[in-house]
């Protein structure tokens, strides 16, 4: 199969989606590479990288997709890629399709196989794609909020740790998955105040066990949210419903009520995010102010540590990435973790969840 890896061109998007590692597992297995030039350069992957692996370096979009098969990237085609779609083209990237309708429609348009990283499940409900990327997202919200918790970016000017003699900061993380259990550990690390809420008891059962002490877990509440939000002086959102919209669990109310200068990292942009009226912004400009709470809604936050996500990325991906490249489409029928990625079929949209959340008429895939 000829396999296309276009370069990435979202506002700071530095990613890749296949490190040279990956390109001779698959030219190893007698598949073609297609690498457009300097794809890599932001991963600190050169193009002579790509060479020695395998791959062959072409030099625009347009020649990527008219000549591949199987499409591979990061983040979910703009419009200028959309075009370059077709009905042959099978293509595994991060969609999110559940806070875009409009991209929902031009995939549909396009005919083409469109395969989600994020929708690929596990028969235990795992996200095997997902789980590196919110690692690092987890990680990287604490970062992020110490960062905008300083005063010189409009924060509080208080230190997540504190000193001896001065109280740290309350953190509130609102869900206990991937990207909650990663905040907290950084949190916790740098010896910040923090609090778990979630809804499911069994979890917090399990959080608490890990952290033996180190933090609170609390049952998740509307009443007990606005509490301990009001109180925070950084909230991480991380709550996931699979291929489904966020919840919109702050509102204007309870922002009106959180503290000058308190910062949320809204980790669940990406699916339309949890915070009231935000809307997603760029690495360029991550912030937006309400009533002088810093909302911190950039949806590819991992593409701020390439080299470290990139890796991460084709990791996890590469055994699909091989399936697809020996099997074609036929691999969905094959590996029913795979089956759950396919969002787009044929002009549908074929996975349940992502039609519900964008009300969209929904069409069973049939295998």
């Amino acid at each position: 199969m000829k396999i296309g890896i276009p370069k990435e061109i979202l506002d700071q998007e530095f990613r890749v989606a296949l490190t040279p590692a990956g390109v001779y597992a698959l030219t190893s297995h007698g598949h073609e590479v297609y690498v457009q030039k300097f794809a890599g350069t932001g991963s600190s992957i050169s193009d002579a990288d790509f060479i020695k692996a395998g791959a062959v370096i072409l030099e625009s979009t347009q020649e990527i997709f008219d000549i591949s098969n199987l499409i591979l990237k990061v983040k979910q085609p703009l419009d200028t890629e959309c075009k370059y779609l077709k009905p042959s083209h099978i293509l595994f990237t991060y969609l999110h399709l559940a806070a875009d309708k409009k991209l929902a429609q031009d995939l549909c348009k396009s005919k083409a196989t469109c395969i989600a990283y994020e929708t690929i499940e596990l028969s235990n409900g795992a996200l095997p794609l997902l789980t590196p990327m919110s690692e690092i997202a987890g990680r990287m919200s604490v970062q992020i909020g110490a960062h905008h918790l300083e005063k010189y970016f409009g924060g509080r000017g208080i230190m997540l740790g504190g000193v001896p003699g001065v109280e740290p900061a309350n953190v509130v993380i609102i869900g206990g998955g991937t990207v909650g259990i990663n905040a907290a550990r950084m949190a916790v690390g740098l010896g910040a105040n923090v609090v778990i809420l979630d809804n499911n008891l069994n979890r917090l059962r399990t959080l608490d066990e890990y952290f033996t002490g180190r933090l609170h877990t609390v049952y998740s509440t509307q009443h007990k949210l606005a509490e301990l939000v009001s109180q925070a002086d950084l909230v991480i959102t991380a709550v996931l419903l699979t291929g489904a919209k966020a919840p919109k669990l702050i509102n204007s109310e309870l922002l009106a009520n959180m503290k000058s200068g308190a910062v949320i990292v809204d980790v669940a942009i990406d699916q339309g995010g949890c915070v009231e009226n935000v809307k997603p912004t760029k690495h360029s400009e991550p912030v937006m102010k309400i009533n002088n709470i810093n909302v911190y809604a950039v949806p590819n936050i991992p593409g701020a540590v390439p080299v470290t996500s990139t890796y991460a990325l084709t990791n996890a991906t590469l055994p699909y990435v091989i399936k697809l490249a020996n099997n074609g489409y036929n691999a969905v029928t094959q590996d029913l973790s795979l089956l759950k990625g396919v969002n787009v079929h044929s002009g549908m949209i074929v996975h349940k969840a992502v039609a519900e959340a964008l009300e969209m008429q929904f069409s069973t895939l049939k295998v």
